[in-house]
């Protein structure tokens, strides 16, 4: 998927991928808040955007400083409410076909009508180290489930490794795998030969194993947020 990132972090013992994100304008980068929980010196962290393999940049990867870290206000980390975050570059990219950006959907959209999703991550292998992870994540029947709990919205996916049947398809384990937090969810639109970036990986209970489905940020609920971070509108009073 072109609009997945990895956030990296830069220690004395090498570089490591500490979560994944969406690139949603040039020089900003939506993901999640608890990516940070223990960042320390972001200056040493750096963004990877357009990478196929992290453990081998090929010339189509462009890599970004942060220059600045805005965390929800409200975020409660315990309870992973507001979990959701924006990074803004220190320069620009530029878009290519490795590289391109994710659409945050407003109000006006039925994301819970949406029918076909996939999401993007980076997931930790014993022989290869750090590979791109976009299997395709067709939703249980009911689609995309909508939970709304206080100070936050979460969409709810279980993935299937087959057809949406009840009682035929098994549990994809690999959904929330190590390094796919903050991963986007892209939902293809139905009328559209386009996607829109529903949510982000936000939490689950081990690999999205069997009645327990990952649990993603709602992007569509944080879009004023977003907004008004980026400077697009004015601070809510």
């Amino acid at each position: 998927w072109p609009g997945v990132i990895s956030v990296q972090a830069i220690w004395e013992n090498g570089t490591w991928h500490m979560c994944s994100g969406a690139l949603i304008h040039p020089q900003w980068v939506l993901t999640v808040a608890h990516c940070f929980a223990h960042a320390g010196d972001i200056s040493r962290w750096e963004v990877v955007i357009g990478a196929t393999d992290l453990s081998q940049l090929g010339p189509e990867a462009q890599l970004r400083h942060i220059k600045t870290l805005l965390l929800h206000q409200y975020y409660k980390p315990r309870m992973a409410r507001n979990n959701i975050a924006l990074l803004e570059l220190d320069q620009p990219v530029e878009c290519s076909d490795y590289i391109q950006l994710g659409c945050v959907p407003d109000s006006s959209l039925p994301v819970s009508e949406l029918k076909t999703c996939y999401i993007a991550g980076w997931r930790n292998t014993p022989d290869s180290g750090h590979v791109p992870l976009s299997p395709r994540l067709a939703l249980c029947p009911q689609g995309l489930a909508m939970r709304t709990r206080p100070g936050t919205q979460l969409l709810e996916g279980s993935g299937w490794a087959g057809p949406a049947q009840p009682g035929t398809a098994h549990p994809d384990p690999s959904l929330l795998w190590q390094g796919d937090t903050g991963g986007p969810l892209v939902c293809k639109d139905n009328i559209g030969d386009y996607f829109w970036l529903v949510g982000l990986a936000s939490w689950g209970k081990g690999c999205a194993g069997a009645k327990r489905p990952g649990v993603f940020t709602s992007t569509q609920h944080f879009h004023t947020w977003i907004q008004v971070q980026m400077g697009l509108l004015p601070p809510e009073a």
